[in-house]
């Protein structure tokens, strides 16, 4: 599913941001895509943890292949070598049984939180171990597709904002605030299409 607002946010960017204004033309036919299960988002966010998005690509896809229903209870019943052979490390495998614990107990927490502010929700999602502020930054923008999420944290979007804004120099992050306040109340889009000009395949989570 893609937002309700992609074609106004992009309208808005294009005009506001000559950057982006290219960017959304090279790539007017992609969208970012909301995959409508937030345990699979959230367990996809942690595989991705601090590896590129071709290796957690291919982790994923290991995982799909070995781990058949992937679900909550996939998770927990699958054996420790199972995962480790997808290309999962034991942290990161600690990491997806608490996160299946949560759900398992907590069912369709959705609910609650479709009520709450993005920080809000931030401060909630990284109660599960191995969920930080960058995971849960990504669970916003691509399961719950709130427009204004901005990951400072974030490597390819700093890079990226050091390449497009900064002559490929180093950047911090007050900077990149900055540079950022052209793109409200749309900054998750900007950020997608900051990313999908550094990788050969869309991000997605």
């Amino acid at each position: 599913m893609t937002p309700s607002y992609w074609e106004q946010a992009t309208i808005e960017l294009a005009q506001n941001d000559a950057v982006l204004r290219n960017l959304i033309h090279c790539f007017k036919q992609e969208k970012i895509v909301s995959r409508g299960c937030a345990f699979t988002t959230l367990a996809r966010s942690i595989v991705g943890q601090q590896i590129s998005v071709k290796a957690a690509e291919s982790v994923w896809q290991k995982i799909m292949s070995n781990v058949p229903g992937f679900s909550p209870a996939a998770i927990l019943t699958s054996q420790d070598e199972l995962l480790r052979s997808c290309g999962l490390s034991r942290q990161k495998i600690t990491y997806l049984r608490d996160l299946a614990q949560y759900f398992t107990h907590t069912p369709h927490p959705e609910c609650a939180w479709a009520t709450l502010t993005d920080q809000a929700l931030v401060t909630e999602l990284t109660q599960i171990k191995g969920i930080g502020r960058w995971t849960a930054e990504m669970f916003l923008i691509f399961h719950m597709q709130r427009p204004d999420v901005l990951p400072l944290d974030d490597i390819g979007l700093q890079r990226a904002i050091s390449r497009y804004y900064n002559d490929n120099q180093p950047i911090d992050k007050k900077k990149m605030n900055e540079i950022a306040l052209p793109w409200r109340p749309w900054r998750s889009v900007a950020t997608w299409y900051l990313w999908r000009a550094l990788d050969p395949l869309p991000v997605e989570y």
